[in-house]
């Protein structure tokens, strides 16, 4: 079971960064990586995108991107995410942030991204659905967004595994299935006749066996693409990332994953472990492997000094403070610094309202007249408030968002049990 929020405490970016500066430790780390893959289906796809550039306001920064889609139904789901989710993320920033703002912004505009992705290709009227495992690499900050039962894990150099995906399963979330038959579905096994009842559960109309995904527009509205976001940071010593779709982890839990490839460089980790993996339940299902390493910068040895001659400086080092007298001050003047991982930011509600409506320390990061989700322009007076229906609504004023254009609110009501989408039906089973 993945640990809950509520099982550890999140530090600020702002004291993160201030004890980097403070430390000097401001270094970018090396980032090696690999992937690979067995195809049953040929509904797998990654995306790997480093050396990003982007214009923030106090400079141009670079960041990373790893991604996989593991699809169902078809891969059309599957291609569509991985040719316009980081677009649509990266859409729903605001520009002209400084570092902090950005990183702090990403867990917003992920939710954003997400659901964007999901509302702009259900109006192809296609079938198929995919999970989506996604990783913003930025310095030494990870951010992770997650929808499905693909999984991201992150051992640190300090030996913890820490665990930036949910599973959205109906067989080991209880949560998600209360929300479903709250909306309106059913969950249940398939049923064969006379009251037999096998395989997984399954959400029904569509048969689905996960509560979240992109696309999958012929199950219900109720299976959201609303992603759990984690954010953190990690050390100066770095750490390995494993990002697998369920092909590996029904066969291996983490603990092996990790030590099947330890001491292998990313490359021959990522084929180490699907073998593994195929190794143990044979090749099912299609089965797909990323490995990122994250690693201290090498630093270039500092010449050796000449050798000093007999005498010279005798004077000087009468007046100079001792090694350990230096030392220990130095000491006393700096931060301490962690020791590991730390959380920055960890949320999985389903609820739109509950994503979109969260407090960041810069006032007006987000345009007051775009919608939060698909970022087309409102007219003053047209927009719809995030808060709109809540049953306890606070005192809201008339300039307080974030806003809904029209399309955006009934995705929103529809994926809360309160609009159903005409035609919507059972299909074929599907995962």
């Amino acid at each position: 079971m993945l640990r809950k929020s509520s099982d550890h405490q999140t530090v600020p970016l702002s004291v993160l960064l201030k004890r980097e500066l403070a430390s000097e430790r401001i270094e970018r780390p090396e980032i090696s990586h690999g992937q690979a893959s067995q195809s049953k289906k040929g509904e797998d796809f990654t995306f790997i995108k480093t050396e990003c550039q982007r214009v923030l306001g106090d400079g141009v920064a670079t960041y990373s991107v790893f991604a996989l889609f593991d699809g169902h139904n078809g891969s059309a789901a599957a291609l569509y995410s991985k040719e316009n989710l980081l677009n649509s993320v990266l859409s729903a920033i605001p520009p002209d942030l400084n570092s902090e703002e950005w990183i702090t912004a990403l867990p917003r505009a992920l939710v954003a991204g997400f659901v964007k992705t999901d509302k702009d290709f259900q109006e192809r009227a296609q079938t198929s659905g995919t999970t989506v495992t996604f990783v913003i690499l930025e310095g030494w900050i990870l951010t992770a967004a997650s929808v499905g039962d693909s999984r991201g894990i992150l051992q640190s150099a300090e030996g913890t595994l820490h665990y930036l995906s949910a599973d959205h399963r109906l067989d080991s979330n209880e949560e998600e299935r209360d929300r479903i038959t709250a909306c309106g579905g059913e969950v249940g096994r398939l049923n064969t006749g006379g009251g037999t009842e096998i395989g997984p559960l399954r959400c029904w109309p569509g048969g689905l066996c996960l509560s979240r995904s992109i696309g999958d527009m012929d199950v219900g509205e109720f299976i959201v693409p609303v992603p759990y976001v984690k954010q953190v940071k990690l050390s100066s010593r770095g750490g390995r990332l494993i990002i697998s779709s369920d092909g590996v982890w029904d066969a291996l839990p983490a603990e092996v994953a990790f030590e099947c490839c330890r001491g292998m460089p990313a490359e021959a980790a990522a084929s180490q472990i699907v073998k593994e993996a195929v190794q143990v339940k044979g090749l099912r299902d299609d089965t797909t492997c990323i490995v990122v390493d994250i690693t201290p910068p090498e630093k270039p040895e500092l010449p050796k000094p000449p050798p000093r001659k007999p005498g010279k400086g005798v004077f000087k080092g009468i007046f100079r403070k001792k090694a350990s007298e230096s030392t220990s001050q130095r000491g006393k003047e700096e931060l301490p610094e962690s020791n590991g991982v730390e959380d920055l930011f960890e949320a999985g509600s389903a609820s739109l309202t509950e994503r979109l409506e969260t407090k960041y320390p810069v006032s007006n990061m987000f345009k007051m007249f775009i919608c939060a989700i698909c970022q087309v322009e409102i007219k003053p007076g047209e927009g719809i408030s995030i808060q709109a229906g809540k049953k306890n609504p606070r005192k809201l004023r008339p300039w307080e968002g974030p806003f809904l254009c029209p399309n955006c609110q009934r995705k929103k009501e529809a994926m809360e049990g309160n609009y159903r989408s005409p035609g919507a039906g059972r299909c074929n089973e599907s995962e």
